[in-house]
């Protein structure tokens, strides 16, 4: 079993709010030498948090995240971190409509399905 650290990406519409849904999920695991993402945002959810948000806007952000994680020719200097640092860099508190909860820990053979059962079980819809 190896330790693994996660958090929540979170979708805050309009921040003065406070109102929040779960979009996303990002998994480290130093052992295994993996960073990965999993991301989905419910329209219907978000409709109802803020009829006039933007999900094209959100939606690119949540996707920027990822890019962040695979490290891809896009995700700019952030990208391009060790995998470590790009997590930190991801769960940095921000005031941001695409904002990150706390990071947590835990222990798995398999960071990957890891993060799909944490998708499941924190953000798709039941």
């Amino acid at each position: 079993m190896n330790t693994y650290e996660y958090a929540v990406l979170r979708v805050v519409p309009r921040v003065d709010r406070g109102e929040q849904m779960n979009a996303g999920v990002l998994v480290y695991c130093r052992q295994r030498d993996y960073l990965g993402s999993r991301v989905h945002l419910d329209l219907d959810r978000l409709r109802a948090l803020d009829p006039a948000a933007d999900p094209v806007a959100i939606a690119w952000a949540l996707q920027a995240a990822a890019d962040v994680c695979t490290a891809d020719p896009g995700a700019g200097a952030a990208g391009r971190e060790v995998l470590g640092s790009r997590f930190r860099w991801l769960t940095a508190p921000r005031s941001t409509v695409v904002q990150p909860g706390p990071v947590h820990t835990g222990l798995t053979a398999d960071p990957d399905a890891e993060a799909d059962r944490l998708l499941a079980l924190l953000v798709l819809p039941l």
